[in-house]
């Protein structure tokens, strides 16, 4: 599956979950997860829904990968991830540790992640 149609796949298993989404899109925006192997084949299940392809990010099980060392991520990486985790899955995260560090784009991306999430979609 290529970039485009994991992204539509993410979108569609998501919808209309809020917090769902705002996690999916946080991930999509950042860039890198949908291009990593690594990420894609071992955290993200595909399907489909009445013909429609569908797919999800395995939230806890990339959480605990991350924190046991065996996904290698930059600074901003491993920030991302766990923020979309919280928003998406619940998983908790320190903001004062988390947000720390964030580049400008970044911090961009999770405010419009956060506003989402609580039902203010752009």
């Amino acid at each position: 599956m290529n970039t485009d149609d994991l992204t539509a796949a993410l979108r569609a298993c998501a919808n209309g979950l809020y917090p769902a989404e705002a996690g999916v899109a946080l991930i999509i925006t950042n860039g890198t997860f949908l291009q990593r192997d690594d990420f894609t084949t071992r955290f993200i299940s595909h399907g489909t829904s009445d013909g429609t392809p569908m797919a999800a990010i395995d939230w806890d099980a990339a959480i605990t990968a991350l924190h046991a060392g065996e996904l290698t991520c930059s600074g901003g990486e491993r920030r991302i991830l766990r923020l979309a985790a919280s928003l998406a899955a619940g998983t908790p995260v320190s903001l004062c540790d988390t947000v720390t560090g964030l580049d400008q784009d970044s911090t961009a991306r999770l405010i419009t992640a956060i506003r989402h999430a609580a039902g203010k979609r752009p």
